[in-house]
């Protein structure tokens, strides 16, 4: 069993954290389907736990069954950054941190596009829309960017990918300041 406190070493392979996983939950867009796999490759990192096991067991396609495992499955696998157990406006901000900060991290390692920074952060701010805690982090900033960016009117598209990459650097610049979840 792991530590608490020592997370297993994550490869690259693309299996998210339990904390990304945590966000998605808390920001309503978790592919429950995709779960249980991931719950595999948690165990195979060294995280256990029952509910894990039984998580990791399951085929995916029953979303409920899901959803009844993962938060205790997410708390065996140690501390989280984000609080499942209640969507507060605290943890809002802090899942749309966490998943804001992937998505700025995924553009600087070559794995994502500018544009799919911004069809990431409609997608997660749309919901939230109304939550300063989550549009006044750096990437809520470019909500509206994809309309412009569909629509074709506006700046020049290397404009906007210069005015994702700056919000980026602000995100991670927020997500590495103590205190600032």
């Amino acid at each position: 069993m792991t530590n608490t406190g020592d997370p297993p070493t994550e490869p690259d392979d693309g299996v998210p954290t339990p904390d990304l996983v945590a966000a998605w939950l808390v920001l309503g867009m978790l592919p429950t389907e995709q779960v249980p796999g991931w719950a595999a490759h948690w165990i195979a990192r060294g995280y256990d736990g029952e509910a894990l096991v039984e998580l990791a067991g399951l085929d995916g396609r029953d979303p409920a069954a899901v959803r009844d495992l993962i938060e205790a499955a997410l708390r065996e696998c140690g501390p989280l950054q984000v609080d499942v157990a209640a969507v507060e406006r605290d943890h809002l901000r802090a899942a749309a941190l966490v998943a804001f900060t992937n998505a700025a991290e995924l553009l600087f390692a070559g794995r994502a596009t500018e544009r799919w920074v911004v069809d990431k952060v409609h997608e997660i701010a749309g919901d939230h829309y109304f939550d300063e805690s989550v549009m006044n982090l750096p990437l809520g900033s470019l909500f509206h960017l994809a309309e412009e960016w569909d629509a074709g009117w506006g700046r020049p598209v290397q404009e906007l990918r210069s005015i994702v990459r700056q919000a980026c650097r602000r995100q991670l610049g927020v997500a590495s300041v103590p205190g600032r979840s």
